[in-house]
């Protein structure tokens, strides 16, 4: 899809002065807003958020607020952006991503978070997976005064609070050690998480049973959170993805919560197909009053690592010194290659598997092509890169090298699960894999312009207003005076990605303008610099001691 033209400025900026009252006209009503305003987006055709059909109108901010969405006017502002054939719209929200490498690092320029900047995102959702420290008040309040690029939503996750009591055993928690764990997605939850993130395919967290993530996930439920899950199985690894799908909506009626399922998926060659169960599965939980909601990501690879995605459970029960000891014995080594044979054959075999972690000498190779290189069976091709790993971890230096672009998604049940009324847009954006860089516009140009398996107002809907309703955003995903002026507007022939698996972190595309908070963090589809991204914590909820 080729860019616009060069001498193009799609958003032309003029700037205007005046000390004259400003007639608004809120949505053609005949309410009135007085007073200049800072920036008038004119002439787009805006997309609010909602279901309802595009219209061409005009767009104005002051502050951090929107003051008007209605149709053009003679309105006066510091600055106008002219939108003519543009398309306008609430900054997207990512509800799953891997932001850390980016919110947490120490170089501003950084923090500005470019790769959902790019995309148009204006809200990420962190501590994903299950991985979302309790400890929500703090780590919040440090990456707001840090400055970051974009709004955060945080999660309490299940693996830090299980660690925390149970280390990484896998046996179940004594009731002292239950009410701990409880306790602690209760501090979260009154710190302004906004649900209980699970990862229960991931070790320690797939250690522990229903019971056991229901009795935590209730701490979440009754102070009014989401159960948002990497459910225990998207395969046939353990229990089977419809199982797996069946367990999460268990989960949610148990607990009594609105269960939310992250980049939903049939994975691999033993469930392709089973998109239409799943989806069966989840109407008949919505038709018997489950809140129920998914995410997804616009691509036929997952990301991973070869120890999750190849190692059985109880490998690892025990953490990386436990793993290391067992691959020294012979009889235990001589288990794990087999019970790895199947897992990889589940993931397409090991041409299927791309390793992605930047930097190694393996990286940007599939794992066949490196257990030809290295004349290894690719399982111990895979062992000596996750043993790597294990050792410099355990001397103190950096790990890391085992992450996997893992082929494994059928594009018939991809496109199934996108076209569900309760399927939002994520990018489960994590290193080494183009979706952290590309995820919306891969979307927009893949399966709205291309092949239109939805339509742009679905896309939008999906990446705005149907997420913020999911997660109870507080006046975010929508285009609408009173609003928080996080407003995205892009050029609807040069959208587009530029990352892909051979060069996974090339910026997007298109994006002319986006607004964070009445802040302009793009301009003319470069970044300005500025840090406008705040922590997006819930009021205090019902069930915490100190409550106003």
């Amino acid at each position: 899809m080729p860019s616009p033209p060069a001498s193009r400025s799609a958003c032309r900026t003029i700037g205007l002065f005046s000390i004259a009252a400003t007639l608004l006209y809120a949505s053609g009503s005949a309410a009135r807003t007085d007073g200049v305003v800072d920036v008038i987006i004119r002439g787009g055709t805006i997309y609010d958020g909602g279901e309802g059909k595009p219209f061409v109108g005009d767009v104005a901010i002051r502050g951090d607020k929107i003051v008007h969405v209605g149709r053009p006017g003679t309105h006066a502002a510091a600055r106008v952006i002219d939108a003519k054939g543009m398309i306008v719209a609430p900054g997207f929200i990512d509800p799953h991503t891997h932001a850390d490498s980016f919110l947490r690092s120490p170089d501003k320029a950084v923090r500005i978070n470019a790769a959902w900047l790019h995309q148009g995102v204006s809200t990420v959702m962190i501590g994903v997976d299950g991985n979302g420290t309790p400890d929500v008040a703090a780590d919040s309040s440090k990456l707001a005064a840090s400055g970051i690029g974009t709004n955060i939503v945080p999660f309490v996750g299940f693996g830090p609070v299980r660690q925390r009591v149970l280390d990484q055993d896998a046996r179940p928690p004594t009731p002292g050690e239950l009410d701990a764990m409880k306790a602690l997605v209760a501090k979260g939850m009154c710190e302004g998480a906004v649900g209980l993130s699970t990862g229960l395919f991931y070790a320690p967290q797939s250690f522990a049973t229903t019971a056991e993530v229901v009795a935590v996930a209730r701490e979440a439920a009754i102070r009014g959170g989401i159960y948002d899950t990497h459910q225990r199985d998207e395969s046939s690894y353990s229990i089977g993805l419809l199982g797996s799908v069946n367990e999460a909506i268990d989960i949610g009626k148990q607990a009594e919560m609105p269960v939310h399922f992250a980049h939903l998926k049939a994975l691999g060659v033993d469930v392709h197909g089973q998109a239409a169960a799943v989806i069966a599965a989840i109407d008949a939980a919505r038709a018997a009053g489950v809140e129920v909601t998914a995410d997804q990501y616009p691509w036929l690879a997952s990301g991973s690592n070869l120890d999750a995605s190849l190692l059985p459970r109880w490998a690892v029960d025990g953490g990386g010194e436990a793993l290391l000891k067992r691959l020294d014995e012979p009889a235990t080594l001589a288990r794990i290659r087999a019970e790895m044979q199947d897992n990889m054959r589940r993931r397409g075999g090991a041409g299927a598997l791309l390793l992605i972690a930047q930097g190694f000498p393996w990286t940007g190779k599939t794992l066949a092509q490196v257990a030809d290189e290295w004349k290894l069976d690719s399982r111990d091709a895979a062992l000596r890169i996750i043993r790597h790993s294990l050792e410099a971890k355990s001397r103190g230096q950096k790990g890391g090298g085992t992450a996997v672009a893992s082929f494994n998604m059928a594009q018939a049940d991809v496109d199934l699960l996108m076209q569900q009324p309760w399927m939002v847009t994520s990018s489960d954006g994590s290193d080494g894999h183009p979706r952290m860089f590309a995820t919306f516009p891969e979307k927009y140009l893949r399966y709205v312009r291309e092949r239109k398996v939805i339509s742009l107002r679905t896309f939008i809907r999906q990446s705005t207003g149907r997420t913020a309703d999911i997660y109870k955003l507080d006046r975010r995903g929508y285009l609408r005076p009173g609003y928080f002026a996080d407003v995205v507007v892009l050029d609807p022939t040069g959208y587009a990605p530029r990352a892909d698996y051979v060069r996974p972190r090339e910026l997007s595309v298109g994006v002319q303008s986006l607004f964070i908070n009445g802040a302009l963090a793009l301009d003319d589809g470069q970044a300005t610099g500025v840090i406008a991204g705040r922590a997006l914590l819930r009021p205090r909820p019902v069930g915490c001691a100190g409550k106003d």
